[in-house]
C-alpha cells in the first residue's frame, strides 16, 4: 500500500484503519468500541479493550520466544558503565519493582512520580507502574525543587521514586536534597519515597518515609500484570513552560500502544530484534515514546544512553555508540547534531568508526535547519529524516513513512501528515489557506490514537489551550505552510512570527538564511519591540569552532544576506556573536526568554533552562554591541 492509500484510508475510514492496526498487539480482550466520544464530546480510542502495556512490551515477547534477546542496552560514559538486559531479565526486574510498589500500597489508578536520570531503573520504574495499572509521571532529573513541588501538588503521588544523584558530564548532581526541599514546599506529602542509591553518591534516608530501593526490591514478591481498559491512563507528562503552572498531558493505554507499535515500522522502518537509539531523556515525551515504550512494544533493542553528544568524552560520542551497539536508526534533536557539527565541522570523528549498521538519521523536537541537514547528509551519506510532533500527540504529526513508502526529501520540510492527522493551515480567522500560504497549523478532529484527551485535573484548561481557538480543530501552536506537493513546512511557534511594519515574517525562515553562512554553527532570530515598526528582527549567532569574525563584519554580512534572500522588508540589521544560547535541557532555544531580555521586560528564569549563567552572557553581549 502506498503512503497516499494508507493516509486516505485513515481519514476516510478511521475506525476500520485503527482496528486493523490494533490487531498487531496482544489484548486480553480485543476492543469493540474502537472510537467513542464522552459526555464532553472528547474522542477516545479502544476504550473497552482489556490490556496491559507492560505485558505487551515485555511478557508477550518472553512468552513468544524473545526472552533471550537484548531488550535494553545501558551505556553511560559519565558513569563509566555498560550493561545489557534481555527481555526475560528486564521482565523479571520490572515484576520485582512492581511488587515493591505494591507492597507500599500502590494500586491501579494511583500516581507515582519518577525523578531519575538516564539509568535503567528509570525505565524499570515506568514499566513497573504500567504493570500495576498505576499512572506514572516522570519529572526530568535535576528539576529545581519549586518546580518539582508544583508537579507533586498537581499529580498528588502516593509514592515518589528517586535516584540519589545524576551525573552531568563530570559533575555529580544530588537529587535527594532537591526532592526533600520539594516535599517541604509541597502541600501534598507522598506516603513513601523509594531511593535508588547510586555508587557515585549515597543519599541520607528520612526514617518513616524513605526506603532503600535495592533492599526492598530484593525481597519483593514479583507482581503480575493488572488488567486495564484501553482508556485508562498510562502516564502524566508535564509540558515545560517558562511561567505559570505546567500542563499535565495525559496518555491513555490503548491508543498509546497502538500508535507507537504502528509507528516503529511505518515511520522508522524498524523490525523486531533491530537496535533503535533515541538519544533523548525519559523526562521528555521522546524518551517515553521512543526510548522505553515504542521499541519494546515492537520487540526491538533500545539504547539507554547517559551522556552528551560532545564532551563525553568528545564529538565522536554518538558515533562510538552506534558502532559499538550496531544501531540501525538514530533519533535525536537537531541541537545535538549542531553541537557535533560545531566541534567537528569536517567530520573527523565520523571517519574513526564503523557506522555500517546505521541506515537512517531522524530529527525532531525543533526545526531541522537545511545547513545541518546538508552537513549530515554530506558526512554520513544516509537519509536524514526530519519529522514533527508534540508532547501532546506522543508520536509524529508529519514524517516520512520509510516503512510504507519513502518520499523524496525536501530540506526544511517534515514531509507529509501521518495517518490520522488531518492537517490544515488556517488564517487567524479560522479560514483554510491555500498551498504555500503561511498560517496556523491545526488538526481536524478527531485526533488519532495516542493524542492527549485532557489536561490532568483541568479539563477547562485543555479546551481553552487546544480546542476553542478553531472549533472542530486541535490548534498546534505552530505556524507553517503546506506546499503544492502536500509537504508540511513547520516554521516555528506562532509567537515566533513577527510583525514588521504590518508584514508577517517568520523568524524560522530568517534563521534558515543565517545558517547558510559558512561561519555559523547555530543561530536564533528574535523579534525585538520597535516603536516605529512594531517589531524588528535581532540575530544571535554562535560561530563554528576555530572560526573568527568580528562584530562589525557580522552585522554587515548577515544584513546583506537577509536583504538578498528576503529583501529590505525584513529590516534586519542587528547581529550579536555569542558563545551559547539559553536552552531547555531537551535542547530547545528559549526564544521567548531572549525576547524578554531584548525588550527589557521582567522575566522568571524557567526551571527547564540548561544553565542560567547563559542569561548573563547574553546581557553582556548586548551591552557590548
Amino acid at each position: 500500500m502506498s503512503y497516499r492509500q494508507e493516509y486516505n484510508k485513515s481519514i476516510q475510514q478511521p475506525v476500520e484503519f485503527w482496528r486493523e492496526k490494533a490487531q498487531d498487539l496482544h489484548w486480553f480482550k480485543f476492543p469493540e468500541a474502537i472510537l467513542t466520544q464522552d459526555e464532553n464530546e472528547i474522542h477516545h480510542w479502544f476504550s473497552d479493550g482489556q490490556m496491559n502495556t507492560c505485558y505487551m512490551a515485555l511478557d508477550y515477547h518472553v512468552d513468544n520466544g524473545r526472552g533471550e534477546q537484548t531488550a535494553l542496552i545501558y551505556d553511560s560514559p559519565v558513569a563509566n558503565t555498560k550493561k545489557t538486559y534481555s527481555y526475560l531479565k528486564l521482565r523479571d526486574e520490572v515484576a520485582k519493582c512492581a511488587g515493591m510498589l505494591k507492597a507500599q500500597g500502590v494500586e491501579k489508578g494511583d500516581c507515582v512520580i519518577i525523578y531519575m536520570p538516564m539509568i535503567p531503573e528509570a525505565a524499570i520504574a515506568m514499566l513497573a507502574c504500567a504493570r500495576l495499572g498505576a499512572i506514572h509521571s516522570v519529572v526530568f532529573g535535576g528539576f529545581a525543587a519549586p518546580e518539582l513541588a508544583i508537579r507533586i501538588d498537581d499529580a498528588k503521588p502516593k509514592v515518589i521514586m528517586v535516584a540519589s544523584c545524576g551525573i552531568e558530564i563530570s559533575k555529580i548532581i544530588p537529587y535527594k536534597p532537591l526532592l526533600d526541599n520539594a516535599i517541604d514546599f509541597a502541600l501534598h506529602k507522598p506516603q513513601t519515597c523509594i531511593v535508588y542509591q547510586r555508587e557515585q553518591l549515597q543519599a541520607t534516608l528520612l526514617p518513616g518515609r524513605d526506603i532503600d530501593w535495592k533492599i526492598h526490591c530484593e525481597v519483593a514478591e514479583p507482581a503480575q500484570c493488572t488488567v486495564v481498559n484501553g482508556d485508562d491512563l498510562l502516564y502524566i507528562l508535564y509540558t515545560s513552560g517558562t511561567t505559570g503552572k505546567p500542563k499535565g498531558v495525559v496518555r491513555e493505554n490503548g491508543g498509546h500502544a497502538v500508535a507507537l507499535k504502528y509507528s516503529m515500522h511505518a515511520i522508522y522502518n524498524m523490525k523486531p530484534g533491530e537496535v533503535f537509539w533515541s538519544a533523548s531523556d525519559v523526562g521528555w515525551v521522546v524518551g517515553h515514546s521512543y526510548i522505553v515504550y515504542g521499541p519494546l512494544l515492537h520487540g526491538c533493542t533500545t539504547v539507554f544512553y547517559e551522556g552528551k553528544p560532545i564532551m563525553t568524552p568528545d564529538a565522536g560520542a554518538f558515533w562510538r555508540v552506534i558502532s559499538e551497539h550496531k544501531v540501525k536508526a538514530l533519533f535525536t534533536a537537531p541541537t545535538a547534531y549542531r553541537a557535533i557539527k560545531k566541534e567537528d565541522p569536517d567530520g573527523e570523528f565520523i571517519k574513526q568508526y564503523d557506522l555500517s549498521s546505521l541506515k537512517t538519521i531522524f530529527a525532531a523536537g525543533e526545526r531541522l535547519d537545511p545547513p545541518t541537514y546538508h552537513w549530515l547528509t554530506e558526512q554520513l551519506g544516509l537519509p536524514v529524516i526530519d519529522h514533527w510532533w508534540q508532547t501532546e500527540t506522543g508520536w509524529a504529526i508529519s514524517a516520512n513513512m520509510l516503512g510504507i513508502e519513502k518520499m523524496p526529501i525536501k530540506p526544511g520540510a517534515s514531509t507529509v501528515p501521518m495517518p490520522g492527522f488531518d492537517v490544515h493551515i488556517l488564517s487567524d480567522n479560522g479560514e483554510k489557506l491555500d498551498a504555500n500560504q503561511q498560517g496556523n497549523i491545526a488538526i481536524k478532529l478527531p485526533l488519532p490514537p495516542c493524542s492527549l484527551t485532557t489536561i490532568w485535573g483541568n479539563f477547562d484548561r485543555f479546551t481553552a489551550s487546544y480546542l476553542e481557538t478553531f472549533p472542530g480543530y486541535y490548534v498546534s501552536g505552530d505556524g507553517g505552510y503546506i506546499d503544492d506537493d502536500g509537504y508540511l513546512f513547520v516554521m516555528g511557534r506562532t509567537d515566533d512570527i513577527i510583525n514588521v511594519s504590518g508584514h508577517r515574517l517568520s523568524t524560522g525562515e530568517m534563521e534558515e538564511i543565517i545558517a547558510t553562512h559558512d561561519a555559523v554553527a547555530e543561530c536564533a532570530v528574535i523579534g525585538r519591540t520597535d516603536d516605529l515598526k512594531g517589531q524588528v528582527p535581532h540575530g544571535f549567532v554562535i560561530l563554528k569552532s576555530g572560526v573568527s569574525i568580528d562584530q562589525e563584519t557580522a552585522q554587515q554580512e548577515f544584513a546583506e544576506l537577509m536583504r538578498e534572500k528576503i529583501g529590505p522588508i525584513a529590516c534586519y540589521k542587528d547581529t550579536v556573536i555569542v558563545e551559547r544560547l539559553p536552552k531547555t535541557r531537551s535542547g530547545k532555544i528559549l526564544r521567548k526568554l531572549i525576547r524578554k531580555i531584548l525588550d527589557g521586560e521582567d522575566y522568571v528564569i524557567p526551571s527547564t533552562i540548561d544553565d542560567p549563567a547563559i542569561l548573563d552572557e547574553i546581557k553582556a553581549s548586548l551591552k557590548m554591541q
